[in-house]
This record gives structure tokens, sequence and C-alpha cells, in this order.
């Protein structure tokens, strides 16, 4: 499905919820698909089991998967109402890596063209890198 960077300095749950969570955000993972199962997961990239149900719980708790009992973890469909607090806290954020992108000389040109191939990955356009 994905690797893992065991040298990076992110630890390996959160890299776990980054890799969902772009999997989920460009639908390579439709709404309602089942995620792999703790067990299963484990042993395919051979870390231990409560590094993944943390990062499940972790993508839980930001909405990106549900859980049913005795039947495993789901993507979730996605939000069409997003509360506004989320939003504006997104939005602050945004604007800060802006500022500081910009402020270390990344022209506005360069910031929209990724911006365009945000947009393009979120609309499951082609070109998606999931690895």
């Amino acid at each position: 499905m994905f690797e893992l960077d065991v040298r990076s300095r992110l630890p390996v749950y959160e890299q776990l919820v980054e890799k969902f969570k772009q999997l989920i955000i460009s639908e390579v993972l439709k709404a309602d698909e089942q995620l792999p199962s703790v067990r299963v997961l484990a042993k395919q990239l051979t870390i231990n089991p409560n590094t993944i149900q943390k990062a499940y719980r972790e993508l839980e708790r930001q909405g990106f998967i549900y859980s049913v009992k005795g039947k495993g973890s789901f993507a979730a469909p996605a939000i069409k109402s997003v509360s506004s607090e989320k939003l504006d806290r997104l939005t602050d954020e945004l604007k800060k890596l802006a500022a500081e992108i910009m402020y270390l000389g990344m022209p506005k040109e360069d910031i929209c063209e990724i911006l365009s191939e945000i947009e393009q990955m979120v609309k499951g356009g082609d070109g998606v890198d999931t690895d």
C-alpha cells in the first residue's frame, strides 16, 4: 500500500496518518471502503500493532475514518459541512505557511502552481503519487 521512512524525524504513526489522509483525500480510498485490519497492516509494514492503532485513533479523531465494532475501520465520506471554527483554524495555518514560504523567497506564481497541484489531487486528477 505504501512505505514508511524509518529514518524520518516524523514518528511512524504520524507518517501513517499522513499517508492515509492522502489516500482518502485523493479518493484512492473511497468513502466507506474498509481499511486493512491493525494486525494485517502491522504484519505488512513490520511495525508494532499499537502504532497502527494509534494512527487509526488519530484518523478517527480528525474525522477521516470511522470504526464499526467487530467490523473494522472505514474511510469516512467527505464532510460537506465543515465547522467554521476548523476552517478558520486551517485558513490561519495556511496564511502562516504561505507567509513563511514567501519570506524564504518562493515567488507567488510557484505557490499558485502548488495550490493547483493540490486542487488536482483533491479532485482525483492524474499523476497522484501515493507511494
